[in-house]
């Protein structure tokens, strides 16, 4: 099982970094089997939160979307929407949130609402949904989302989520909070943010990938650690995990 998919690859880095995390809230999609497959291997007791009102799911199967029935099924709780986001989100009991994106800047503010002009847009995008809420008040966010240069952008068509705003102590002008973006998980690299100007920093670069390759399909100069680090690939147990318990119908990988 050495071969693995770049999806497959951002999977597994997603979920190892959840390690310390004991509660998350999880975005569809990609952040959906990043979490399940953190609570199978490096975070067993991770609480899992579900923007529609499940608390410490605990699904036999990976859940199709946010109001899949299967999360509710030995949960900790069900609650209304209000009572989650007023209660754990907004009263600071979400360690990480776990975003996915259309376009992302250097500070690492989300768009998930329009590509194009708002009124006459190219593509409708879902929008935020509670991805707002998530990056203004969770203690720290992770984005995971393929690297692609429509993605990684100068300047978003829309700002839907916050991350540093234009850097440096924006954010925390306004009060926000949380803590911002910590880490950004792609399918070839992972990102940091600087501590001082919050300004995106390539980390640790995935095996194969070529560097200058990977520069020439983000929107600005891209800065990196001095201690650039060679991503682990995935294990043969991470592999069985994602393709037989978790996406067996390769939905996702």
């Amino acid at each position: 099982m050495s071969d693995y998919t770049p999806s497959e690859m951002m999977i597994v880095t997603a979920s190892r970094a959840l390690q310390d995390a004991r509660t998350v809230l999880v975005g569809v999609g990609l952040p959906n089997i990043a979490c399940n497959l953190a609570r199978r291997t490096v975070a067993p007791d991770l609480e899992l939160i579900y923007e529609s009102g499940v608390l410490g799911a605990r699904p036999a199967r990976l859940p199709l979307s946010i109001g899949d029935p299967s999360l509710v099924s030995g949960s900790l709780m069900a609650a209304s929407m209000p009572e989650l986001f007023l209660y754990y989100l907004q009263g600071g009991r979400v360690d990480v949130a776990l975003l996915g994106t259309a376009q992302i800047d250097r500070f690492g503010n989300l768009n998930t609402t329009v590509i194009g002009d708002y009124h006459h847009p190219k593509v409708r995008l879902p929008g935020s949904g509670g991805a707002c809420e998530m990056a203004i008040h969770a203690r720290e966010v992770m984005v995971i989302t393929r690297l692609e240069g429509r993605s990684f952008v100068e300047r978003l068509d829309f700002r839907t989520s916050p991350g540093f705003l234009e850097g440096g102590g924006s954010r925390a002008a306004l009060k926000l909070p949380g803590g911002g973006p910590r880490l950004v998980v792609t399918d070839v690299a992972v990102f940091g943010f600087d501590p001082e100007s919050k300004e995106m920093v390539l980390r640790s670069l995935h095996p194969g990938v070529d560097v200058d390759q990977l520069r020439s399909k983000i929107a600005w100069p891209l800065a990196a650690a001095a201690d650039l680090q060679h991503t682990e690939p995935p294990s043969a147990e991470e592999l069985r995990i994602v393709r037989d318990e978790l996406d067996p119908g390769g939905l996702y990988r």
